[in-house]
């Protein structure tokens, strides 16, 4: 299956999502400007004269490059966003290639502003995601999983932690939509232990519930 169609199913699935998240847009379209120094500031990017817009702050090019997925997760994620394509300024959507090594894994995040489709191009990859706390204290997160082949595609729910995970000993190339223009993402290992200024070990000690030499170990990791 080219990958050129399979890009195109992914933004035409997002697209009914679009919605969900960012607030729709008030005209054809809002090229973003480099607004690093602007002292104006606005739920997204300042956008550029109409009149000034090209062909070329629609465009983008290299999702057919793999990534490098030389690292200690064994993964590599390619974005797609406002902030690399000026043109999905309130366009509600963005794109992401996702590369993984054999047995490389997208650690478990979060997308805070945006559901997830995700498509599997190679490979075989062990996805899922967990509920938020259930209103019942005696019930536990739901955990929901699936083994993804060429062709399957797979939904995140909007701010659910979730992950992706090479099962086979090839490696492995995904691409999902999101429906934002700017969906973030908090890795939950990173955020909790590699925060700057670190979180107190006492927070975490008492979170976890462990002894507070483990708690420094996995700080040291990040």
């Amino acid at each position: 299956m080219a990958i050129g169609f399979l890009l195109f199913t992914i933004l035409a699935l997002a697209s009914s999502l679009a919605y969900a998240s960012d607030p729709s847009p008030l005209q054809d379209f809002c090229v973003a400007v480099n607004d690093s120094k602007a002292t104006v500031f606005v739920n997204g990017k300042i956008c550029k004269d109409p009149k000034m817009a090209t062909a070329d702050d629609f465009f983008f090019s290299g999702l057919n490059k793999a990534g490098n997925t030389s690292n200690p997760v064994g993964s590599k994620v390619t974005p797609v966003n406002v902030n690399q394509l000026a043109g999905l300024n309130t366009l509600g959507i963005s794109l992401v290639r996702i590369d993984y090594a054999p047995y490389g894994l997208n650690p478990p995040h979060t997308h805070p502003r945006a559901t997830e489709i995700l498509v599997v191009v190679q490979g075989t990859l062990y996805v899922g995601f967990v509920t938020s706390n259930p209103a019942n204290p005696n019930m536990k997160n739901k955990l929901f999983t699936k083994t993804l082949y060429p062709g399957d595609v797979f939904v995140f729910p909007e701010g659910l932690i979730h992950f992706q995970f090479n099962v086979g000993k090839i490696k492995a190339v995904a691409f999902a939509g999101l429906s934002s223009q700017n969906p973030g993402v908090i890795t939950i290992a990173n955020a909790v232990f590699g925060s700057n200024p670190p979180i107190s070990s006492d927070v975490l000690t008492k979170a976890f519930q462990v002894d507070k030499n483990v708690i420094k170990y996995l700080q040291g990791q990040f």
